[in-house]
């Protein structure tokens, strides 16, 4: 009995100590988080002023009220064959039917309108019929465009555009998305024989006429082609040189002199006391016949005209050469010499 308690209280005390050295064990490999204090829940993060300004602004845009004839401002989301969806920040979407959108038959939804563009755009109708509102870019387009066209002629402002069509009287274009019209007389610095040889042409234009009450537009070619070579004209006419002497053809005569061309649309005037130094004559034509080719001396270039002289150039021709001015001995002078030189001179 005494062996078999000794064995039992042997062996309590064996598992007691392997209990102790197992929970040593296990505190020593706990997981460090449950060790480490309890994290707090971080604070929710804080709209920026610029968000809450974006929102407001989107907030009373969705608020405010929108009726037929109002002039809205919107982007454009979507762009397919036959309408332009706008995104005006309203409960419904905005859609521009194609023949609402531009009058110009040039117009291409494709390559003109984009997603992203910002129109404006006049409100037509509050429903389509498919829960949409229906605008008119073409409309919101002409109101602002007819101040822009005052504004182009006041300051003469040139353009181009592209000529649609010809008409009885002149050819049709249209300047952001308006007609407008280019009477013959004023589409080239030449008479125009054929209007339809400008079909399809880009050419550069002016507004000539804007009256927005009776919508009539119209434009100048003729404006701008003549500034643009009055321009190159001056240009060639400033880098003309004093003292070149050149060949012209008379063009007009009048009592004070000839106007000679020098090509290019180059003209100098010959003035009547430049004409000849032959004769005195009272008028360029008792010397002078228009198509006559002549030589001419550019004398003098000011504010973009010329001046040109044919007597500058008879002067030179006339002017006699000068020679050595040589002294002749008198004829004593002269024997005594002719023995001198003779006098060392043997004669076989």
């Amino acid at each position: 009995m005494d062996d078999l308690n000794g064995n039992t209280e042997e062996k309590e005390t064996v598992n007691q100590a392997e209990a102790e050295t197992a929970a040593q064990a296990a505190q020593e490999t706990a997981p460090a988080e449950e060790a480490a204090p309890a994290k707090t829940a971080a604070p929710e993060a804080a709209v920026p002023a610029e968000g809450m300004e974006d929102y407001a602004k989107e907030l009373n845009s969705s608020m405010r009220k929108i009726k037929a004839g109002d002039v809205v401002e919107g982007t454009v989301v979507g762009v397919s064959d036959t309408e332009v969806t706008v995104d005006l920040q309203y409960y419904a979407e905005g859609i521009i039917r194609l023949t609402d959108y531009s009058g110009d038959p040039s117009f291409s939804v494709r390559q003109d309108v984009h997603p992203g563009d910002r129109i404006n755009a006049v409100v037509l109708r509050m429903d389509d019929g498919h829960g949409n509102i229906l605008l008119s870019r073409k409309d919101a387009a002409e109101a602002e465009a007819w101040d822009e066209f005052k504004k182009m002629m006041d300051e003469k402002t040139a353009v181009d555009v592209k000529v649609a069509e010809s008409v009885k009287g002149g050819v049709v274009a249209y300047l952001n998305g308006v007609r407008a019209f280019i009477p013959a007389s004023k589409l080239s610095l030449e008479y125009v024989e054929n209007l339809d040889t400008f079909v399809g042409q880009t050419i550069p234009v002016r507004v000539i006429t804007a009256e927005k009450e009776g919508k009539k537009l119209v434009l100048s070619s003729r404006d701008v082609l003549r500034e643009n070579r009055d321009k190159e004209k001056a240009q060639m006419v400033s880098n003309m040189q004093v003292g070149l002497v050149t060949e012209g053809t008379v063009e007009s005569l009048q009592t004070y002199g000839a106007f000679v061309g020098l090509g290019n649309g180059i003209d100098g005037l010959v003035h009547i006391s430049q004409i000849t130094n032959a004769k005195r004559i009272k008028h360029p034509k008792e010397v002078l016949t228009v198509g006559d080719k002549v030589k001419v001396k550019i004398i003098a270039v000011k504010d973009g005209k010329i001046s040109l002289s044919m007597k500058a150039l008879e002067d030179a021709e006339a002017r006699p050469v000068e020679e050595e001015k040589v002294d002749i001995p008198k004829s004593e002078a002269l024997t005594t010499n002719l023995g001198a030189l003779l006098k060392g001179i043997r004669l076989s």
